[in-house]
């Protein structure tokens, strides 16, 4: 897999959060998503960005372009925080779990919207979410 073009956006306040999100979309724009699979990844930016701003002390949203061998094109979203970790993310992963009021979909609703999903949290070194939606072509 060959990343074609990477940016990054601290995250520390709500703008961030926003600035993240407009990136992202463009981004994916840029790649040629549907308008439905641009708000998919738009709400998926949101979540994570909005987790980093609500639960740590900081950290990054890194967006890039990908491109596999069989050519098809992709978009990662990586979250990247400096936060506690989470405890039980077995626990986070379950539809319906919340510490506060959110956007409503969490953890597993970012998994849903995605074709790959990995998270690492670490008690003291804080969690990391990488997330991958390829785009799907007439040839698929």
């Amino acid at each position: 897999m060959e990343v074609i073009r990477q940016s990054s956006v601290p995250v520390k306040n709500e703008w961030d959060v926003i600035v993240a999100r407009q990136q992202g979309r463009q981004l994916a724009h840029q790649i040629g998503f549907t308008i439905v699979d641009k708000t998919r990844i738009t709400t998926v930016i949101s979540e994570l960005a909005r987790n980093i701003y609500l639960y740590t002390s900081g950290g990054e949203i890194y967006l890039a372009h990908l491109i596999r061998p069989d050519h098809s094109e992709g978009i990662q979203v990586k979250a990247i925080d400096l936060g506690p970790g989470i405890k039980d993310i077995t626990l986070a992963l379950q539809d319906g779990y919340t510490t506060v009021d959110g956007l409503g979909i969490g953890l597993p609703g970012v998994k849903r919207m995605v074709d790959e999903f990995d998270i690492r949290s670490d008690k003291q070194r804080g969690t990391q979410v990488c997330v991958k939606k390829w785009l799907v072509t007439e040839d698929d």
